[in-house]
């Protein structure tokens, strides 16, 4: 069925393998959007004939495109041709000849641009209500801020309309609304993918970012889209990186109990904890840095230098029509008109100073990890308060580009309260396949888009497991996946015919899974592990434990965990609570 058609790169790929048209993936997109309904998502909603035509025309299906019939959508301060770019103020309005450098590269591998989505005026915000059209509703929670400056294209991804999505990022514009909507978001070394085409907000820190429901579909996307542009000064030629496998033996850097900070938000600070545990399942090192260097860094990004080249974008629009701007944003941006040439240079002398500090504070350090955001916030949090809370979403993000940095928001198992986790990776520029390659191995949140799609593709060299235990997403043994490079597909339910123990002994504490007549529907998580790390998975299932064949709830069947009947001595039957999880929170209430 299209309705439960994931739109991942892999289950696209196969869909169009099994037949299925580039105009019937439109037309679920169309569908989907309009079941959404949300009217500030899209800035410009291209025709669904336009993109129907833009489909048929496609040249036939082969490996010179890459993301053939992929629909994808665009923040409104992107250039696409023939479609108005606003960046959120009406006043500022131009519709351009031809597409942003990005997009052109994009189109010509055969995605299909949908439309233009809403931002934060002139990407001035991390929260996403900064616009005169309205915002955009959380993917999560619609009580919940959308995160900005591109909070369209967080948005969009979240819900599951397209494969993928263009924002920007200055102070964690690519990263914020990825935390808050429960997807990926890519944010590339500086220069690595083209700004021509594209409304800077600060020309010196910008880059496009790249939104997706997993890691390796945002980094497929990089690596169209990634080429050295001489037409844009700031463009650099760097080298393209795979994403591989997390090395061995890696040293990851973390904010010190006295530099962590979540603004009393205790489901956050265990969310990073539990983040903090896979990671060393991984074999990483954490080493605990004092943040205080990179805190300083980040204070920067809306004071002197910075802000006066904001102004820069609109100092002719304010001048003429000093109304056009969101007052938000015009409060901000308008600072600078206060400022002096030496205070610009004052800032970057202070930048250097405080760089420096922070190489002292980082060396020895291969990446570093921290929370994509410190805490929620509601729309009516930012009604009561239009600054704080945008300025405490900035915490882990605003030093990032400064330092030159390149980095990527994952989701990880979700908070005791129900909200979506994210950690961040960061590593200096050029790393951005590392970062990427350690984040595949610790994505373990259960997006939207999963949530509502069907099982993603399975490769040949790969076998679907399902697990039921220790072994799920931000549990203590996830690691064993992970590490062996095994994909997160769905979560899902076994068939009415199942029993759940949990079993003696430990730690860790262990469910057994046993067929029986008259039990219930387990949960289950589906993960495809590469072949090739199956004998040495197996190596490791201790008895009573086993992998046997399990029937799920719609029907297939699928490799899993199964308890010999002769292991449950001393096991407690938890079925009542439906799966492991259910049990682990009945026990922390108990």
């Amino acid at each position: 069925m299209l309705h439960t058609l994931s739109l991942t790169l892999p289950a696209l790929d196969t869909a169009y393998a099994d037949g299925i048209s580039p105009d019937a993936v439109i037309e679920e997109v169309y569908r989907r959007i309009a079941e959404v309904d949300d009217p500030a998502l899209f800035l410009h909603l291209r025709a669904k004939e336009a993109v129907l035509a833009e489909a048929r025309a496609l040249p036939a299906r082969d490996e010179t495109r890459p993301l053939w019939g992929v629909p994808f959508v665009v923040k409104d301060n992107i250039d696409v041709a023939g479609v108005p770019t606003t960046a959120a103020c009406p006043a500022y309005a131009y519709t351009p000849e031809k597409d942003a450098f990005v997009v052109a590269r994009l189109r010509a591998a055969g995605a299909l641009v949908i439309g233009k989505t809403n931002l934060d005026q002139f990407a001035t915000g991390l929260v996403g209500v900064r616009s005169p059209y309205g915002v955009p509703r959380n993917s999560v929670d619609p009580s919940l801020v959308p995160g900005g400056s591109s909070s369209g294209s967080g948005v969009a991804v979240g819900h599951g309309l397209v494969t993928f999505s263009l924002g920007t990022d200055t102070a964690g514009s690519g990263r914020t609304p990825a935390a808050l909507n429960n997807i990926v978001g890519l944010k590339p070394s500086l220069g690595a993918l083209s700004a021509s085409g594209v409304v800077p907000a600060c020309r010196t820190l910008d880059t496009i970012s790249i939104f997706a429901a997993t890691v390796s579909d945002a980094y497929a996307v990089f690596d169209v889209a990634r080429a050295y542009d001489a037409a844009d000064a700031y463009s650099k030629p760097l080298p393209a990186t795979a994403l591989l496998p997390p090395a061995a033996g890696l040293t990851v850097g973390v904010p010190n109990a006295a530099t962590r900070i979540f603004f009393d938000d205790a489901a956050q600070a265990e969310m990073f904890d539990a983040a903090l545990d896979q990671l060393r399942a991984l074999g990483a090192e954490i080493r605990e840095v004092d943040f205080t260097p990179l805190y300083d860094v980040a204070e920067m990004l809306y004071e002197g230098a910075w802000v006066a080249e904001r102004y820069t974008v609109v100092e002719a629009l304010m001048a003429e029509d000093p109304d056009a701007l969101h007052p938000t944003t015009a409060k901000i941006i308008g600072a600078a008109t206060g400022l002096s040439a030496a205070d610009a240079f004052r800032g970057l002398y202070r930048l250097k100073d405080l760089s420096r500090l922070a190489e002292e504070s980082l060396d020895g350090i291969d990446m570093l990890c921290v929370p994509t955001i410190p805490t929620f916030y509601t729309l009516a949090d930012l009604e009561a308060d239009p600054v704080t809370p945008n300025s405490n979403l900035g915490t882990y993000t605003n030093f990032v580009n400064l330092l030159d940095m390149c980095g990527i928001a994952v989701p990880t198992a979700a908070r005791s309260d129900g909200l979506p986790g994210s950690v961040t990776l960061l590593a200096a520029s050029g790393q951005d396949g590392a970062i990427a390659g350690l984040a595949r191995a610790l994505e373990g949140g259960e997006t939207n888009a999963r949530r509502a799609a069907a099982p993603q593709a399975v490769e040949s060299n790969e076998i679907i497991l399902a697990v039921c235990g220790a072994h799920m997403s931000g549990l203590p043994l996830n690691g064993e996946l992970t590490s062996r490079g095994a994909r997160f597909l769905e979560a899902t339910t076994t068939s009415p015919d199942y029993t759940l123990y949990a079993l003696a002994g430990g730690p860790p504490a262990r469910p057994g899974l046993l067929r029986t007549k008259g039990g219930t529907e387990i949960a289950l998580e589906l993960w495809a592990l590469p072949l090739d790390q199956m004998g040495s998975f197996l190596a490791g299932i201790p008895s009573p434990l086993s992998i046997g064949t399990i029937e799920l709830a719609d029907g297939r069947t699928s490799h899993g965990f199964l308890v010999e009947a002769a292991g449950l001595a001393g096991a407690e039957d938890i079925t009542r609570f439906g799966g492991w999880r259910g049990f682990l929170d009945a026990a922390k209430v108990a």
